[in-house]
């Protein structure tokens, strides 16, 4: 994701907005906000206080059967018989009620995930319209091509929506990766059914309700909510939907494709990081340092690319450790809700808890606790930034995604080196390299086994260029044009012309 530049200071901030007013969360199905047939609900906490702030409808295979009969209505009806164009001019008006509702829609991301309010401002919500206006630019331009196979036919392509798509959302950004779906998804003609993750429900719902507003027809885009073993795996298995596109961890990843297996639905995977930030010597170490910092501490370190490997080259070791250790001290921890916060807390009590058995491995195993790794306060899930030095290749922490504010410093020789530890993981999302030799940077960038290479910088993304990884991070490619491949079948037509 985005780096940012983080505001630092050395207090807990007491808060400074107040939060949106909430109502009992309703699933949206075919364009009506509609209780579960089960009449089940669950309780959605605000990670930074551990209080309640919305009991939501709990959705199940009887709720994802009307979902996904809606969503084939629309398909065969009026969606994908729609002008492209009009497609396009919908997904723009869309993107101008999101925007018109900027603040409710970021206060609301920053109470259901302890996002810091500021960050959401400044990435997730802008990031978000991007991809929406993106997208809705290409509506009408999807084409095939003319093929000259032979003189006596005309021959060519078209592209044809896939059908309907589950999208499968995770926590960490529900609103930015959760547009990263809907917008290419509904630009290419497909309709939605769309789970998002249990512990961020909100937004999701609020802009879907936003997208019928700008004339989304019904049907076209539903939202159930629930937890993934329940709406997730009837998604998965569901014979009449198309094509699966999730975000998550490799585990989940390994049995949805086990599960759309049954009808040979089409699967999209974006899954785990444990990427790995490389300094060599010759960089500029106080710039590395700061993008270092950024790229692990960011969102708390709930970060699929984040830099959760920073491999540094012998004489330059221990200043970049200091230097992280600084940073990681005068980072700002407090209330979402204050825009002078730059560390929220974690998403649940659960990853609080993952996170600091983490912290006891690392020990455990030697490595230097340089500083943090303990809760902060009594409330909320925070976590100190932590930073961990005198770390091997082969410890647990170097190796597994930890998935918060943690980051492993590892010390390595020479070009050889650095490129043998960070290719030495099961992931391969992303990678970072830092040094003024350009030919050293051009030579880790091609032997780097990451779906993307940042150099001289690290976290930047940008919906025009894809994103994804390969091993356990994942199968495919979202963003850009290869978003498109992913919502549409090619179709070759033959005309024959001696008739």
């Amino acid at each position: 994701m985005m780096s940012v530049a983080y505001d630092y200071g050395h207090e807990r901030q007491a808060p400074a907005a107040q939060a949106p007013a909430l109502k009992d969360e309703l699933l949206l199905i075919d364009g009506a906000r509609v209780r579960s047939l089960s009449g089940r609900t669950f309780k959605s906490l605000n990670p930074a206080t551990e209080q309640v702030i919305a009991t939501i409808a709990e959705g199940d295979e009887a709720d994802v059967d009307r979902a996904v009969a809606a969503a084939r209505r629309a398909f065969e009806g009026p969606w994908r018989t729609m002008r492209a164009a009009e497609r396009g001019h919908i997904l723009l008006k869309w993107a101008e009620l999101l925007k018109q509702h900027t603040d409710e829609i970021a206060a609301l991301e920053s109470l259901d995930a302890g996002k810091p309010i500021a960050a959401v401002l400044r990435q997730d919500f802008p990031a978000a319209i991007d991809t929406l206006t993106y997208y809705a630019g290409w509506a009408d331009k999807i084409s095939g091509d003319v093929v000259s196979a032979r003189d006596d036919a005309l021959t060519y392509t078209v592209r044809e929506p896939v059908g309907v798509v589950a999208a499968i959302v995770p926590w960490n950004f529900p609103l930015m990766i959760g547009m990263w779906k809907l917008a290419p998804a509904l630009a290419c003609g497909c309709t939605i059914v769309m789970k998002p993750a249990e512990l961020t429900s909100l937004s999701a719902l609020r802009i879907a309700e936003l997208a019928l507003e700008a004339g989304l027809p019904n049907g076209v885009l539903n939202i159930v909510t629930g937890p993934g073993r329940t709406v997730g795996e009837a998604l998965v298995n569901h014979p009449d939907v198309d094509k699966v596109t999730f975000t998550g961890s490799p585990g989940v990843g390994r049995g949805i494709m086990k599960g759309a297996a049954g009808n040979f639905k089409r699967v999209s995977l974006e899954l785990g990081g444990k990427s790995a930030n490389v300094i060599f010597d010759d960089a500029n170490l106080e710039a590395a340092a700061k993008a270092a910092a950024a790229g692990i501490f960011f969102n708390a370190g709930q970060v699929c690319s984040a830099g959760s490997r920073v491999l540094v080259q012998e004489r330059a070791y221990d200043e970049v450790v200091e230097r992280l250790v600084a940073r990681a001290e005068a980072l700002r921890i407090g209330d979402p809700a204050d825009r002078a916060t730059a560390l929220g807390p974690v998403i649940s009590e659960k990853q609080m808890r993952s996170i600091l058995d983490y912290v006891e491995i690392g020990k455990q195993e030697g490595a230097q606790l340089a500083t943090g790794g303990t809760r902060v306060g009594d409330r909320g899930y925070f976590i100190s930034p932590t930073v961990f030095a005198n770390v091997a290749h082969e410890m647990r922490i170097s190796q597994e995604e930890i998935f918060g504010p943690v980051v492993s410093v590892i010390k390595f020789k020479d070009e050889a080196d650095a490129l043998r530890l960070a290719n030495g993981t099961a992931y391969s999302l992303a990678a970072g390299v830092w040094s003024a030799d350009i030919g050293r940077v051009q030579r880790f960038a091609r032997k780097a086994r990451a779906g993307t290479v940042w150099i001289n910088t690290y976290g930047y993304t940008d919906v025009r260029l894809p994103w994804g990884g390969e091993r356990d991070s994942g199968l495919g490619r979202e963003h850009g044009t290869a978003a498109l491949d992913n919502f549409t079948e090619p179709k070759a037509v033959w005309m024959n012309l001696n008739v």
